[in-house]
């Protein structure tokens, strides 16, 4: 078992490392933050384990140090950005402080991102409106990971969406998913721990079942709930890519392909509560909806009901007061970076 690991000097280092690459400090933080955030809640699969592949990417110019947006369409309640190979988690922040404000004007607004690269968590950006009055909805679509239901060739992304709100005295109820059965990520991390993936998960590239990880990343990962998963995968994909002016299906590259350009896109919409009902009203309901869900009697095997984001809020607290432990992979992988980046010094283990 490996030592447990700071957050705070994670994230220094995280951030050092894409300094290093031309990245401003403050986005190179943000980007960090994003990972760091990702492992406090206990998703290890968009956590550190992806400073290298956003590392790679600048290094191979398909995602720019310097991010410069420009505002396509502004017509109050909508805006477009095109984010010109940015870096994805700077556009995807600027896209929701916009659906805040704006919505804060018009009651709703709705801003997409084009040109993008990917940004980490869906979550991550809905929490921040959650946190500041809003029901907040992002979508992103991605590079092909999963076949057209009745195909067996892989053009549509996982596509991964997130609604968040604000609870009362209860942490944000926040939902984020992918469409296909699991997110890529999670196979990518079973394949760092040298552990099998359940049945189920994916198929191979000749459409057999696997529990091998990198059989499943060579292949086609499956649907959640079968057709309707795909059909879900394919609204988002037409939200966040053709309704924005960005690439979709096959147009768009995973950011495991380090060398490609992504061409995805991002839908973000923010409701300002406030514009429906009074804030304080909104929290005390959620709190009444959070009492009645975890008042159910409890199925076999369960020793409590949880509310959609209740797990994340636990674990951050938990990782935040005892450190993130990673498996072995990942800390090579970090010490990989860190020797190359010529930042030994700032490794937060070791």
């Amino acid at each position: 078992m490996t030592q447990p690991v700071d957050h705070r000097r994670l994230l220094d280092f995280a951030a050092a490392v894409y300094a290093q690459q031309g990245v401003p400090e403050a986005d190179a933080r943000l980007i960090a933050d994003t990972l760091v955030q990702a492992d406090l809640w206990g998703h290890q699969s968009h956590g550190v384990l992806r400073l290298g592949w956003y590392l790679d990417r600048l290094r191979n110019k398909v995602m720019k140090p310097v991010t410069t947006p420009e505002f396509v369409v502004d017509a109050g309640a909508l805006a477009v950005i095109d984010g010109h190979d940015g870096v994805g988690h700077v556009l995807t922040k600027l896209a929701a402080d916009e659906a805040i404000r704006r919505a804060r004007q018009h009651g709703i607004a709705a801003v997409g991102v084009r040109m993008s690269n990917h940004f980490g968590t869906c979550m991550y950006y809905t929490l921040h409106g959650a946190r500041q009055g809003c029901v907040m909805m992002l979508a992103s679509n991605g590079g092909p990971a999963m076949a057209p239901w009745g195909g067996r060739k892989k053009i549509v992304g996982t596509n991964p969406w997130s609604i968040a709100a604000p609870a009362g005295r209860h942490a944000p109820f926040v939902v984020d998913m992918a469409n296909t059965g699991v997110a890529r990520g999670k196979i990518y991390l079973a394949r760092n721990r040298q552990q099998p993936i359940p049945e189920g998960w994916a198929i191979t590239a000749d459409g057999a079942p696997t529990t091998d990880p990198q059989a499943a990343i060579d292949g086609i990962i499956l649907p959640m709930a079968g057709h309707k998963g795909y059909a879900i995968a394919a609204m988002v994909d037409m939200l966040s890519g053709v309704l924005t002016g960005s690439g979709f299906l096959s147009a768009v590259h995973s950011p495991y392909k380090t060398a490609e350009k992504s061409n995805c896109g991002h839908f973000m919409m923010a409701v300002n509560i406030e514009a429906m009902q009074p804030l304080a009203e909104f929290n005390a309901r959620m709190e009444q909806w959070v009492a009645e869900l975890k008042s159910v009697p409890l199925a076999q095997g369960f020793d409590e009901v949880f509310y959609p984001g209740e797990m994340e809020a636990r674990a951050d607290v938990r990782n935040r007061a005892q450190g993130i432990t990673f498996p072995e992979d990942t800390l090579a992988d970090l010490r990989r970076i860190a020797a190359e980046t010529g930042l030994r010094s700032r490794l937060p283990f070791d």
